[in-house]
């Protein structure tokens, strides 16, 4: 008798056993295909994904450390800019003789007499220096109030402090007003006239 052949074989095995040997072949198939392929592509995509969403964090503290890094420019240059009028208003060493010549030129314009000019002691403040002038004048109300609005008016700051009034005369319409005028400047500054003074005594 000869053989079956293979396909003999395949024929006499009833329709239901070949469907589902087939069907577990496709089964097979498909799931070695899953572990080989699919689930080392899925592995490798969760990893990207992974990497991505740090990148975008990374991303994102450079932004809001770009941004806040232009925002602290912009203010360091408008207070800088600040600071710079703040140094124009106020005078400098050199400056404060001529500041105070100019304050008893006021009070000459505005007719008053001078009866005290005296620079006092420099007042140490937290970053800057006062430099208060006790200051005696005889004249009007009207001319003391003149020279107080022309210092007021002055392009540096000289502020009118300590003020009182009396009549030099009973019934007399010309005062006799005291007062403190006070001027400022930053601590950190050196005359260097005197520094260099000191440099040649030793």
């Amino acid at each position: 008798m000869e053989k079956e052949t293979l396909f003999e074989k395949i024929e006499k095995i009833k329709m239901l056993y070949r469907i589902l040997v087939m069907a577990g072949s496709l089964v097979l198939f498909a799931g070695l295909f899953v572990w080989a392929v699919y689930l080392p592509f899925v592995e490798d995509i969760a990893k990207m994904q992974e990497e991505v969403a740090k990148l975008e964090q990374k991303l994102n503290q450079v932004v809001v450390k770009a941004r806040a890094e232009k925002k602290l420019q912009a203010e360091y240059a408008e207070v800088d800019i600040q600071f710079q009028e703040a140094l124009k208003l106020l005078p400098n060493t050199k400056e404060i003789p001529t500041l105070l010549r100019s304050i008893t030129q006021l009070g000459s314009d505005s007719q008053l007499d001078f009866v005290l000019f005296s620079p006092q002691r420099e007042r140490v403040q937290d970053f800057y220096m006062e430099i208060p002038v006790s200051i005696e004048v005889n004249g009007s109300y009207h001319n003391v109030a003149v020279f107080f609005d022309k210092v007021g008016q002055m392009e540096r700051i000289v502020n009118i402090l300590n003020v009182s009034m009396v009549p030099v005369k009973d019934r007399s319409t010309i005062l006799n007003t005291k007062c403190d005028a006070v001027t400022y400047r930053f601590k950190g500054e050196i005359d260097a006239s005197k520094k260099g003074g000191q440099r040649t005594s030793k």
